[in-house]
């Protein structure tokens, strides 16, 4: 009895350790977990509103419309007027090349163009003085034809008399002669008017062929004359010198680089945007700029226009996909973006800085019509 007793009495002890023990959940994780409940919840409407038309790419840089500054003649340089990075404004004189060889162009040019001048004055006077020639023969012409009339004359009025012998025939002989004579002397100067008025237009002629002279004497001296002006290299934009190469004493040759001129007000981004992405995308649609030159200062920008093309179209060796295996690469497009943004700012922009553009893709962009100013305004 006594161990029946104990064994029972054991037992229950062994029970209630056997029974799982009841965990209290802390309460601090209750908000918790609802304050993550919300945030997704609220991630995930941002997202669904928001977020996925939202088009972002790294792969974005600045541009400007650069100009290479050559010379369009040879020579030495004998003054450089710009150093590295310096503002300059259109028209402002750059590089100045010898000019001697084209001055003395110039003079020889001038001084032809002044000797064909003296050969058309010379013609000219040669005309007024032919004119005079031909009145002179026109005169001698007109007498001619009086003498020949009246010897005519004469002949015809002798002859009955010299049949009927009240004339002897030694005179009709005479009158005969002076009458030959008279026709002789028409006939040369009817030739010597022809003659005459015939060199006129020789004279005219030689008008012509001195006036096709001075004109391309003209033609030389204006091209001897924008010769000696090419000699002073002069922008053509607004812009700042960069990667400047030109020295003093150089010798440059038709096209060699000296310089580059950078529009940097001008500026541009120009986002390489996956095939993938682009189909919601339009023109006039904004855009967040981030430059990494930048950190924490975000620019406003806006869709100008599209390449007509991938990059891989516009590449020096194009893909040829016809051949051997094919393996699918997502392609890129070219995005043209302006970027609206204060001058201050837009001083510290310089073309090649990487840029992340984010796209709104929720509106549907510009019409036709201010799709095409815009690209009249900033193309």
């Amino acid at each position: 009895m006594p161990a029946s007793n104990t064994s029972a009495s054991g037992d229950a002890p062994n029970t209630s350790a056997a029974a799982p023990a009841r965990r209290n959940v802390p309460r601090f994780l209750l908000p918790v977990g609802l304050a993550l409940a919300v945030v997704a919840v609220v991630a995930l409407a941002y997202w669904w509103i928001v977020g996925r038309f939202i088009q972002s790419t790294d792969d974005a840089y600045l541009q400007a419309d650069s100009v290479t500054v050559a010379p369009k003649v040879s020579g030495y340089v004998t003054d450089v007027y710009v150093g590295d990075n310096v503002p300059v404004k259109a028209g402002d004189p750059l590089v100045r090349l010898d000019s001697r060889q084209y001055q003395a162009a110039l003079d020889q040019s001038k001084a032809t163009v002044d000797a064909r001048r003296a050969d058309i004055e010379r013609a000219q006077a040669g005309i007024q003085q032919q004119q005079a020639a031909i009145e002179q023969a026109r005169a001698q012409l007109q007498v001619a034809q009086v003498s020949a009339k009246h010897a005519e004359d004469e002949v015809r009025r002798y002859s009955p008399l010299a049949k009927t012998g009240a004339e002897s025939g030694d005179q009709l002989s005479v009158l005969i002669s002076n009458r030959d004579q008279a026709q002789a002397t028409l006939t040369a100067d009817k030739a010597a008017l022809d003659q005459a008025e015939a060199r006129i237009a020789d004279l005219n002629a030689q008008i012509a062929q001195a006036q096709a002279q001075l004109e391309a004497a003209q033609a030389s001296a204006k091209q001897s004359q924008l010769d000696l002006q090419d000699t002073l290299v002069r922008s053509s934009l607004d812009g700042r010198v960069g990667d400047r190469t030109v020295r003093v004493g150089q010798y440059a040759q038709p096209g060699t680089r000296l310089m580059t001129v950078v529009p940097v007000q001008s500026i541009y981004l120009t986002a390489n945007f996956k095939e993938t992405q682009i189909g919601r995308m339009r023109a006039g649609q904004s855009a967040k700029v981030h430059v990494d030159a930048l950190p924490g200062a975000d620019l406003h920008g806006v869709v100008d226009s599209f390449a007509p093309g991938t990059g891989s179209e516009f590449a020096l060796l194009p893909p040829e996909n016809a051949t051997g295996n094919f393996t699918k690469i997502v392609q890129r497009v070219p995005v043209r973006i302006r970027i609206d943004t204060d001058e201050q700012t837009r001083k510290r922009l310089v073309p090649g800085l990487s840029v992340t553009v984010d796209v709104d893709t929720r509106s549907e962009g510009s019409s036709v019509q201010q799709q095409a100013s815009v690209v009249g305004q900033h193309g």
